[in-house]
C-alpha cells in the first residue's frame, strides 16, 4: 500500500479556504443582486421632475421656515445612557452563564463587580452633573 504525499496541514488549509470561497461567492451574488435591482429601478422608473417633487417632504407636512432647528443636547445624553445600560444588560447574560460553570465562580464575580463599579461611577457622575434631571 502506498502512502499519500499530501501533508495533513495542506488538506486542512484547502478546506479552510474552500469554506471562505463559499462566503465570498455568496457576498458577490448579494452585491450583484443589489446592483441589478438598483439598475432595473433606474431604467424602469419614469422621470418627470417638478418643483413640488423636489421639495423636502416630511410626514405629509409642507416644510415651513429654515431647515435649522435647535435640538436639546440632553436627549442625546439620555440615548447615550440607554446604550451604555443596554450594553451592560447584554454583557450580564454571558457572565451569568460563565458564572454557573464550575471553576469560574470567584474570578467572574470579581470581574463583574469591577464592570458594575465602572458603570456605577459613570451613573453617579451623570447624577452629580444634573444630567438625569428631566426639566
Amino acid at each position: 500500500m502506498r502512502e499519500s504525499t499530501v501533508e495533513p496541514t495542506a488538506v486542512v488549509a484547502a478546506d479552510y479556504f474552500q469554506s471562505y470561497s463559499v462566503v465570498g461567492l455568496l457576498a458577490a451574488i448579494g452585491v450583484l443582486f443589489v446592483a441589478v435591482a438598483f439598475g432595473a429601478g433606474r431604467l424602469l422608473r419614469p422621470v418627470a421632475p417638478t418643483p413640488e417633487k423636489l421639495l423636502t417632504y416630511e410626514c405629509g407636512v409642507d416644510p415651513v421656515g429654515e431647515g435649522w432647528a435647535h435640538t436639546q443636547v440632553r436627549y442625546y445624553v439620555y440615548a447615550f445612557l440607554y446604550v451604555i445600560f443596554a450594553i451592560d444588560s447584554i454583557f450580564l447574560f454571558p457572565w451569568a452563564t460563565v458564572f454557573a460553570a464550575p471553576g469560574y465562580g470567584a474570578t467572574t464575580l470579581v470581574e463583574m463587580f469591577i464592570f458594575l463599579g465602572f458603570l456605577a461611577v459613570g451613573l453617579l457622575y451623570a447624577y452629580k452633573k444634573g444630567v438625569l434631571a428631566w426639566t
